[in-house]
């Protein structure tokens, strides 16, 4: 278990993560429009059009950034949730962290496939969006599930 890191950044993730959940939630209500926190970034392969004069490998540009930082709070909240140890680690919780893993991969790509045969145009890149959080979403709930189901069942 060398990966999973102290159980004192599971708290912290945890806020991260609800924090970034409920903002990314308030800035899909508003259609991802904002210009809060404008500013000039750097943009890999940019290009207004294919064809344009206007593309480059490397540009600057002036962009809300956030979405970009919703996105990383929710990361990264994830993954403190998901990798930090519980108070008590043994076989069980082991057992519990891959069988979650499997669970999340597997249903991940099971709403993948059926949303690629079901749904198109910008509804489709919406739900690609979304499926970046899903496998750490369905590894937290299954993952929290089981373990107090668990403990609720021993007392």
């Amino acid at each position: 278990m060398k990966y999973l890191l102290s159980n004192k950044f599971k708290k912290p993730g945890w806020i991260l993560f609800c924090i970034g959940i409920i903002l990314g939630v308030i800035h899909s209500i508003n259609d991802y429009e904002s210009n809060l926190l404008t500013t000039k970034v750097i943009s890999l392969f940019h290009y207004d059009t294919i064809f344009s004069d206007d593309s480059a490998i490397l540009k600057i540009v002036e962009n809300s950034i956030v979405d970009e930082l919703i996105t990383i709070i929710i990361i990264i909240g994830g993954l403190l949730i998901s990798f930090s140890k519980e108070k008590i680690e043994d076989e069980f919780i082991l057992k519990v962290r891959l069988d979650s893993l499997v669970w999340a991969i597997l249903i991940n790509y099971g709403i993948l496939l059926f949303t690629t045969i079901f749904i198109y145009d910008i509804r489709y890149f919406h739900v690609l969006v979304y499926n970046v959080f899903t496998p750490l979403l369905i590894f937290i709930i299954r993952f929290n599930y089981v373990v107090y189901k668990k403990s609720g069942h021993e007392e």
